[in-house]
């Protein structure tokens, strides 16, 4: 039985889909939690923010040690590690230990991630047919955060955690280290390669700004919606269905990712987010906010993870191209320290509306630079199919 388990289906299945639902269960809370425990917008925003910058700093450590050591492994010590600090993170209290404890384990998850995509795309299976469970899995984490919040209790949270980054471990058991990781060696580029390519650091400013933002709303999108009235297991109902909603993206990317030019895909994006600030920022009618976070929030933010592996192949030549993707993530971390903490600081002192009407004109800066950007279509990429 044990043989029929290695490599299969269900494996990765378990790895995958509880990977996802772990971070969902874990962090789509977290400002509701702790604007719930007292804490100020300010201080929930350093909480965040500093996730994600320790997420920046260690990232490259693990990195190295998925290099220089058996990945699954690596892997094994890195979940149990971040299980171990979801529990401790239940009963943390004081602003110092929290934001402790909240950095540990994202930085563990956040790490992990570069190497999860790699085994997925390596498996024996098609890709899109492993991806779309962390998709489903992230939509239940979420839908599930909100049901134990509201009707057994905040700190049950981090319980259910612990037992599905378990469930994640034992996904994880079964699956193979594909060959080409095992024996991938640290890429040898200089820097100055990419710093002379000059339209993927125009490029880069685009998704700094596109990525802070929207990270800055998926932390504080909870918190809106309750602050409008709604429970908060009805809003974790709202965010995991947001989820669901990128699915056909995922599984109908091969139609549409390689025949349309990466200036009108990343035209669609920024518009879906505008539209959906425009909306916070106006306080529309409820039922139509909602509406609006449903077809936006998440599919938005899917559709620039593959515009962005469109037009790094597009821009940058084969050999640097984990580099370029590297700095893009260390630009997407800095720009979200930034944006978390003004919108902090807003919120001290104003409303939602005011935080989203003035995060409009830092998109309407990011919309005109892609109005402006010359970007080769890439239509040739056939990264898709």
């Amino acid at each position: 039985m044990l043989k029929r388990y290695k490599n299969s289906y269900l494996s990765y299945f378990l790895m995958y889909n509880f990977y996802y639902l772990s971070w969902a269960v874990f962090s789509a809370l977290i400002s509701v939690y702790l604007l719930g425990k007292g804490f100020k917008a300010s201080e929930v925003s350093l909480v965040v923010s500093t996730s994600f910058l320790t997420s920046m700093i260690f990232q490259p450590v693990i990195g190295m040690l998925s290099d220089r050591f058996d990945v699954k492994k690596v892997n094994f010590v890195l979940f149990g590690l971040a299980a171990m600090g979801g529990f401790a993170f239940m009963f943390a209290s004081s602003l110092i230990t929290i934001t402790i404890g909240y950095s540990f384990v994202l930085t563990l998850i956040n790490g992990t991630n570069p190497v999860m995509e790699k085994i997925a795309s390596s498996s024996p299976y098609q890709y899109g047919k492993i991806r779309i469970w962390g998709t489903i899995g992230y939509a239940i984490g979420s839908w599930l955060a909100g049901i134990i919040y509201q009707w057994i209790s905040p700190a049950a949270i981090f319980v259910c955690f612990v037992i599905t980054m378990i469930l994640c471990i034992i996904g994880l058991l079964g699956t193979q280290t594909p060959d080409d990781l095992a024996q991938e060696k640290e890429e040898k580029t200089k820097t100055s390669t990419l710093l002379h390519n000059h339209q993927y650091l125009y490029y880069l400013i685009i998704a700094a700004i596109f990525q802070g933002i929207t990270n800055m709303a998926n932390t504080y999108i909870p918190a809106m919606f309750q602050n409008d009235g709604l429970p908060v297991d009805l809003v974790s109902t709202i965010l995991s269905f947001a989820v669901l909603c990128e699915a056909p993206l995922v599984l109908f990317s091969n139609r549409f990712m390689d025949k349309l030019a990466n200036k009108k895909l990343l035209i669609i994006a920024y518009t879906m987010i505008s539209i959906q600030f425009l909306c916070y920022a106006f306080n529309v009618w409820l039922p139509l906010k909602i509406l609006v976070t449903l077809l936006t929030k998440h599919p938005s933010g899917m559709l620039f993870i593959m515009i962005n592996l469109k037009i790094i192949s597009t821009l940058v030549p084969k050999e640097h191209q984990i580099t370029a993707l590297a700095f893009v993530q260390t630009l997407r971390n800095l720009s979200s320290i930034v944006f978390q903490n003004i919108a902090g600081q807003i919120l001290d002192v104003s409303s939602y509306q005011v935080l989203f009407t003035l995060y409009i004109i830092v998109i309407g800066i990011g919309f005109i630079l892609v109005l402006l950007f010359k970007v080769p279509s890439g239509k040739n990429q056939k990264l898709f199919n």
